[in-house]
């Protein structure tokens, strides 16, 4: 069981000596702040099935928690957005770090937390989110379970929720009949506890892990077999990629060539092949800097932007984008000198932009260079010609609709998986931008390839009237626009 991590916001500032990485044939891209400011200061984010952001607040005190959406303006300009009120969870529930997971209902599901109200304990509580009435509900944990904290989840394809136990090895699947909620164990077989650990999803449906504390056994993996339920030795890394000491590990980010990207709580980094099962050494960052605790995201050219630090929660970050072969050197943010990788969290847009919060007021936009790659588009094989303003249960089907990746990640303490299905509408007389509320969502999966699989859609009651173009967009990649008919 770690310690915790101190979250003073001004530990130390180190020096970071800079070092040479590849800058061919790429530019970087750039940072713009959200022009509003958020309400208060804010931490980790979700993407809804609408567009929006869901935004939790960030009071480290004992208050209810509130949480707000930040809405793109009718552009789908997410800088120049708008932020709405998202309710409040239950009274007394005010976690920091949890698991979480939209689910293929359109609903948010947060569990545990590391901290709660500011106390440093492992909370088993629990909670929804429901964006059609702007409410949240309570949600018990397995029955028996005594520490939940900030353990990692996943959605796997079927749509199920899975939720790890931080401090053992169980997990279960949550199960919804009605307004019953129980839950079901899985994953025997689990060869270290949970703690520290983050749970990727993979092209044949299974799950990866790298083991955090597996004892004698330092740099092994492990993977979760959907089917079974059941976890199995993978064997072992060719580095450390936890810290010995804090035990902490760094993201996991699958790529569109297959290959996972797995950052080190140390200087070392990882790749595994999804098409082999096997593991090869990445470069290191260089100067120190690893991502014990941070956040990445996948870009739609494919490459990952990574927040590092230097040590184990020491300041001054540092961003770059993975290309599949080096680092690229990205600009910091103002206040890069004075803080860590812990405290950021980065959310894929249906933009093709990255989100990214740092427990402060100031919210920043990543507008990337470079674009993807044809085949990776979702693409629309049926759509209605004529949709009906306000109608409910429409149906979109179509090729890798839920995208090839989770999309963002960051370990055990927050997940912000958007490997599902957006709708967006475009008016063609004045180009404002609709999304419609995405739900019941045929796969949970990721790179589905040539399956046809299916979403329905909710269109807006104020949605404009007439010729319109509507895409699905996946991992922040849109298809080939369907001309349609609002009336």
């Amino acid at each position: 069981m770690k310690a915790f991590r101190t979250l003073a916001l001004a530990l130390l500032t180190l020096a970071v000596t800079s070092v040479a990485y590849s800058q061919e044939a790429f530019t970087a891209g750039t940072w713009t702040k959200v022009t509003a400011a958020p309400p208060s200061p804010v931490a980790h984010m979700l993407l809804l099935t609408d567009g929006s952001v869901l935004v939790n607040s960030f009071f480290f005190t004992t208050h209810t928690d509130s949480w707000y959406r930040l809405v793109p303006d009718n552009k789908g300009s997410y800088v120049n957005g708008s932020w709405h009120a998202a309710g409040s969870a239950p009274a007394g529930y005010n976690p920091l770090y949890f698991g979480s997971a939209v689910l293929p209902g359109g609903n948010v599901i947060v569990m545990g937390g590391e901290y709660n109200n500011g106390s440093p304990v492992w909370t088993t509580l629990g909670a929804m989110y429901h964006p059609k009435t702007n409410q949240w509900s309570k949600v018990p944990a397995p029955a028996n379970w005594t520490t939940l904290g900030d353990a990692q989840s996943v959605v796997l394809p079927n749509g199920k929720y899975m939720q790890a136990n931080c401090c053992t090895t169980e997990s279960a699947i949550l199960h919804v009949s009605g307004t019953t909620i129980s839950w079901i164990p899985t994953g025997t077989g689990k060869a270290d506890v949970n703690d520290e650990e983050g749970w990727l999803l993979m092209p044949n449906g299974n799950v990866l892990t790298v083991d955090a504390d597996n004892g004698a056994n330092p740099s092994t993996y492990e993977i979760y077999n959907t089917a079974a339920g059941t976890w199995s030795s993978g064997g072992s890394l060719p580095v450390l990629l936890q810290d010995p000491s804090s035990l902490e590990i760094g993201p996991m980010i699958l790529r569109p060539d297959g290959t996972v990207f797995a950052a080190g709580g140390t200087t070392s980094n990882a790749i595994y092949h999804t098409s082999t099962g096997l593991w090869t050494t990445a470069p290191q960052f260089g100067s120190g800097l690893d991502m014990a605790d941070a956040p990445a995201a996948l870009l739609p050219s494919g490459n990952v932007l990574m927040s590092t630090s230097p040590g184990v929660f020491n300041n001054g970050v540092k961003f770059f984008e993975w290309d599949g072969t080096a680092f690229h050197s990205v600009p910091g943010l103002p206040d890069s000198t004075t803080t860590t990788s812990y405290q950021g969290n980065m959310v894929c847009l249906p933009s093709g932009q990255t989100i990214f919060t740092d427990f402060s007021s100031g919210v920043y936009i990543y507008t990337p260079k470079g674009t993807y790659n044809s085949s990776w588009q979702p693409t629309i094989t049926s759509l209605a010609a004529t949709i009906t303003h306000g109608s409910v249960n429409n149906v979109v089907k179509g090729t890798q609709l839920n995208g090839l990746s989770q999309c963002a990640a960051y370990g055990d303490d927050n997940q912000a998986a958007s490997n599902f299905p957006l709708v967006r509408i475009t008016n063609n007389s004045t180009g404002h931008v609709f999304y419609a509320r995405t739900h019941t969502f045929s796969t949970m999966g990721v790179a589905t390839g040539s399956a046809v699989v299916s979403a329905q859609f909710d269109v807006p009651a104020g949605i404009e009237l007439g010729a319109s173009k509507v895409v699905v967009v996946a991992n922040g990649i849109p298809s080939a626009p369907s001309t349609v008919t609002i009336n």
